[in-house]
Formats: structure tokens, sequence, C-alpha cells
């Protein structure tokens, strides 16, 4: 009887000894989805503007992660030759749109929309400048303070837009701007530049907005942030850029970003009230 006890009991422990064990594993395995999870809950995209002059730099740019943006100039020296060099690598290419600031104080460039165009001009030239660069998933504005906060021409602009496709960034070089609403009353994909990286071309300032970017995407998702080709700005993201995955931010293109945009806002909505889909009215002056 003391022997059947005694079996009894060894049995029990190893059975209670299992139990714990998996117990362990379950909680240790549910504790690793929580932080997998916990990573892909805030995204960032990157945006590297004025590329299309500069080859050398430029290309610098590409090699930073198939991950980052890139925005090509129209009708610029290298831009088609890199363009297909960062299509083969699967970034995500963008034409950075020439359009008029309040202060013309910069250099447009080829392909620009400025304020003394008529409709059919203007429609003409931004037509051209997306024909002249193949592969392209979006478009936002090159400087343009002017043009953003004029909605006859933001209108103008999203006629061409809704006809290709494209999504569009609001790269706000205003708080004036009605770009992003009016692509939004068009129904195109878009998002805005939340952090310009390198508004001060030095490396506290760059790092100071590159932390912001991180910050603002731990706290509402996402966040989006632009930058250029600069030397100071390059050699930052190449040595930031791989701490992200560590720092619980997932770099993703501005495609894939917009969409998770998107579904977030989805699931904000009321579960309990049903949406009917309706197109926007368009409206061209």
């Amino acid at each position: 009887m003391l022997k059947i006890k005694a079996l009894y009991a060894n049995n029990l422990f190893l059975f209670s000894l299992l139990l714990l064990c998996c117990t362990i594993s379950r909680a240790d395995s549910i504790q690793n989805n929580l932080q997998n999870n916990s990573q892909d809950k805030a995204y960032i995209a990157i945006i590297i503007d004025d590329l299309g002059y500069k080859y050398k730099q430029d290309k610098r740019a590409i090699n930073l992660s198939k991950a980052v943006t890139l925005s090509f100039l129209p009708h610029t020296p290298y831009a088609n030759s890199l363009l297909e060099i960062a299509n083969k690598q699967g970034n995500d290419t963008m034409l950075h749109l020439p359009m008029q600031a309040f202060m013309e104080t910069n250099y447009l460039g080829p392909g620009a929309l400025t304020s003394d165009m008529n409709e059919e001009e203007f429609k003409r030239s931004v037509k051209k400048s997306i024909v002249s660069l193949p592969h392209i998933k979006g478009v936002n504005n090159h400087m343009g303070s002017l043009i953003t906060s004029n909605t006859k021409a933001m209108k103008w602009l999203m006629d061409e837009l809704v006809k290709t496709g494209l999504y569009f960034v609001d790269s706000r070089t205003t708080v004036e701007t009605v770009a992003e609403k009016t692509a939004s009353d068009y129904q195109i994909n878009n998002t805005r530049r939340n952090v310009f990286l390198d508004n001060e071309l030095n490396r506290p300032a760059i790092e100071f907005q590159f932390n912001r970017l991180i910050r603002l995407a731990k706290k509402n998702g996402s966040a989006v942030a632009i930058g250029h080709p600069h030397r100071e700005t390059l050699k930052l993201l190449e040595e930031k850029i791989p701490q992200l995955k560590a720092a619980g931010i997932k770099l993703v293109p501005v495609s894939q970003l917009i969409h998770k945009q998107i579904l977030a806002k989805l699931k904000q909505k009321p579960r309990n009230i049903t949406h009917t889909y309706m197109p926007a009215k368009i409206i061209s002056n």
C-alpha cells in the first residue's frame, strides 16, 4: 500500500512539474509574441528628396535601404539612370514635383509649377513630369508653399493624379497647405510629412529630428520624415537605420505606410455604424 502511495506521489509530482514547464513555455511564447507585435506597432517612412543632380551622393542614398523611399526631380541629368537602380532594388520611387514658393529665392528647376500658368499649361507640365520618370509610385511637392496653398492649383494637380493611381505626399512646406485635404477629397491615397530631418545641417540637429520622428511614430503608430542627400544626413541614416528594429520601429516604404494608416483609421470607426462608400464629388474650375 505504501509503495502504491509513493508511486502515486511521484507520478503526481512529475505531472505537476511537466504542467509547470508547459505553462512557463507558453508564457514565454506569449511574451515573445507580444514583443514581436509591439515591434510592429510603430512604423516610419523616410523619403530622400532632391535626387537626380548628384550621382555619387544620390547613389549613396539609394544604398541606405530598399525600404527608404526615393523622390526624384524631373528632367534632371541622373534621374532616370538612378531610378532604374532604385526600382531594381525594390524601393518606392516618387516624382519630386517642383512648385513655386512664397519666397522665390531658390531655383525651381525644370518642370516647375508656377502661379502664372493657366490650367492647360499646369496640367501639361504635370503630365510631362510624370511621364519622364517611369515606375514611380507617388508624388510629393518640392518647395511649393505658394502653389500648395492654392485650392484651384491643387485641384488641377489632383485632376491629373487621380487618373494615374499614384499616391501623394504633402511635404507641408507651409501650414497653409491644402494639398493633403484636396488629395483626400479626390480619394487619392495620401499622407503628410511629419519631420524634416535636415533643415539644419549639423549632426546634433539632424539627430534631434530623427529622435523626434521615433517619438512621433511610437505615439501615433506611424510617422513620415523627409531628408536630403547631404553627407551629414546620409551618415546619420547609415548609422541609425540598422538600429531601428531594436528600438521597436519598422521602416517601410511610403506605399506600405499609407496602407497601414488607412487600416488604422478603419479600425477607429464605430463598429455599430454601417458605412457606405460614396465617391467624392470632384470639382474642376
